[in-house]
């Protein structure tokens, strides 16, 4: 059995949400580090 699109293909968006993956269709999201700050 082969899927194209939807919640059974791995490389789609759907499909990762699905999965509980990340990659290049579905990014993770990357927390801000706080600015360091040069005192001179």
């Amino acid at each position: 059995m082969t899927y194209t699109m939807g919640k059974g293909d791995r490389k789609s968006k759907r499909g990762k949400i699905a999965n509980g993956s990340f990659g290049v269709r579905r990014a993770k999201k990357v927390k801000n580090e706080p600015k360091k700050e040069n005192k001179k």
